[in-house]
């Protein structure tokens, strides 16, 4: 008895000490995961599993994102997960999202992982239409995700419609043209076919390149009201702070760059912007809800102890992290170019046993016709030797007539004739023997000659044997040179290095001469890169021109004009916070 309580109080006693768990799914933008955390867990517990899962060390641009009562928060680090105002229902939804915008993605971004899910936030905004971009620019970004997904084009692959079920492009984009799905197709294919070489993480970056420099990119907007209750909203984005009409939403009316901001706080719903200049008047708004609030100092905070941290020297973090991803670009490099030295020596390979292949054909061609031509001459001959032999007895069987007509007139002059009757008919008949034997003298010349000509024709039959089989003879000889020819030559590729890429061919170490020439080569790639931006400049206004005609004005959104208002001024987002 006292054996199974003692069984029974140890067991409550494990029972009590086994942690009690709940379940949290994250949703990125491509996958979903599954955890099982301890109730005692915080933000920065659940946050830290998520980014080891994914291999992430750019961590500060992210967050996990709920909404609660039809706002968006965001989890707190250092606050236990359950103590955050979430649903009760398990498992719990979170969404790992990009909570912060860099302001150079090419310059910021080192990791891959960081720039693919970067990439794939900003192409859902576009199509969602939370970014605002002009049709123009949308059809060169459909181009980089297309390049980001199908790599390289190729024209016996991506044939006409392979794009018909991608969404590629805003609604707002598509209603606004006359043009059909086949005609978005063509334009998107033209620049598709433009970004060959490009990887998928390359053709992200041009993307991701593209779209900072749209108006909406990476600004939160509150609803928000001044002292003068008139509506207005606020922009909060890795630059600054923006006050916006709420009808115009590109171009801000007042900004606050966060250098130029001494604090930030708010009381309730009251919220305050002193800059650092106390010339300026303080900046005080209301928002609807004591959440927004909150929410509001959060991003201000991050986003402004980021804009610090990029003017200030890299940690060693980010410097061995930056040094990782220049190897590994160098390495990649290396690969890219080693794979194309293959591919083109393979290719030239099988071009040259192609045409190797292509030549056999024609000789074994060459020696089937040979062979039936030999075999026609054999034919021949023996046709007309059978024909010389039958002209040779008939040759034969008239000179044996001739003999014994010509031994009947022997006989018959021999024989005594006494009457003249007599006589007279045995000249007549003498007369037919020879008229029949100088027939039978013709006859038989006739065929002596006709046996000479076949003679004469067997000869120059046989003569044509012998050629054809000299002439087969040669073909032969060549073949079997071409055979071991094309053995030798089909088997080149075998010899060749494999796609399977040994890593002793690829370890090396980075010496000061390869970051010299490394350092060089980035500062072409500059260079080429001006260039090109002007050249895409000139293909967006190309574009744009194009497909003017085909323009709805009726469809146009406010947004649409003002763009085009902003474009025929020469305004970006750049010059017009800097003029603001």
């Amino acid at each position: 008895m006292a054996g199974a309580i003692a069984s029974r109080m140890s067991f409550s006693s494990l029972k009590r000490k086994q942690p009690k768990t709940f379940t949290v799914r994250i949703a990125t933008m491509d996958a979903e995961m599954e955890f099982s955390c301890e109730v005692k867990w915080k933000g920065k517990d659940l946050f830290d599993l998520v980014c080891r899962t994914l291999g992430l060390r750019e961590t500060w641009f992210f967050g996990l994102q709920y909404t609660i009562k039809d706002t968006v928060a965001w989890l707190k680090m250092d606050k236990k997960v359950l103590d955050h105002d979430v649903p009760t229902e398990e498992p719990k939804t979170f969404h790992f999202l990009a909570k912060f915008y860099p302001e150079n993605a090419e310059e910021e971004l080192v990791q891959e992982i960081t720039q693919h899910l970067f990439f794939l936030q900003v192409k859902k905004q576009i199509l969602d239409e939370k970014i605002f971009c002009p049709p123009e620019a949308s059809v060169l970004l459909a181009s980089y995700a297309v390049q980001a997904k199908y790599g390289d084009y190729d024209p016996n692959v991506h044939k006409r419609g392979f794009l018909a079920q991608e969404e590629l492009l805003p609604k707002r984009v598509i209603n606004l043209y006359q043009m059909t799905p086949e005609m978005w197709e063509e334009r998107i294919t033209a620049w598709y076919a433009e970004h060959r070489g490009r990887t998928r993480d390359e053709a992200e970056m041009e993307y991701l390149k593209i779209a900072q420099d749209l108006e909406m990119y990476g600004v939160n907007y509150f609803a928000i009201r001044n002292k003068k209750g008139t509506e207005l909203l606020l922009g909060v984005d890795a630059l600054g702070l923006h006050i916006y009409d709420p009808d115009n939403r590109l171009t801000p009316k007042i900004s606050f760059p966060w250098n130029e901001i001494r604090n930030i706080s708010y009381s309730d719903k009251e919220f305050t912007i002193k800059p650092l200049d106390k010339k300026i008047d303080v900046f005080k708004f209301n928002s609807s809800k004591l959440r927004v609030n909150k929410l509001i100092l959060q991003l201000c905070i991050g986003n402004h102890d980021l804009f610090m941290r990029r003017r200030k020297a890299d940690s060693l973090e980010v410097q061995q992290m930056k040094a990782q991803a220049r190897e590994e670009k160098a390495r990649k490099q290396m690969e890219r170019q080693c794979l194309a030295r293959e591919k083109q020596m393979r290719e030239e390979a099988e071009r040259t046993r192609d045409e190797l292949e292509r030549r056999l054909m024609q000789l074994k061609e060459e020696a089937t016709m040979a062979n039936e031509a030999l075999m026609r001459s054999e034919e021949t001959a023996d046709l007309l030797a059978e024909k010389a032999q039958i002209t040779e007895e008939e040759a034969k069987l008239l000179a044996q007539k001739a003999a014994e007509a010509e031994q009947e007139m022997q006989r018959i002059k021999a024989t005594a004739i006494r009457t003249e009757e007599e006589k007279r008919l045995m000249e007549q008949k003498v007369l037919e023997a020879e008229m029949l034997a100088l027939k039978m003298a013709e006859e038989s010349e006739r065929r002596a000659k006709e046996a000479d000509q076949l003679k004469q024709d067997l000869q120059e039959a046989r003569e044509s044997e012998r050629r054809a089989k000299q002439k087969l003879l040669e073909i032969t000889s060549k073949s079997s040179y071409t055979q071991s020819m094309n053995s030798s030559t089909t088997a080149l590729p075998t010899d060749l290095p494999s796609f399977n890429l040994i890593s002793e061919s690829l370890s090396f170490d980075f010496k000061d001469t390869d970051m010299k020439r490394l350092s060089m080569e980035i500062e072409k790639e500059k260079v080429e890169y001006m260039e090109k931006s002007k050249h895409l400049q000139e293909q967006l206004n190309e574009l744009k021109t194009e497909i003017e005609a085909l323009k709805l004005k009726e469809r146009e959104t406010a947004l649409d004009i003002l763009h085009n208002e902003n474009s025929s001024r020469g305004n970006s987002k750049h010059n017009t916070i800097k003029k603001v």
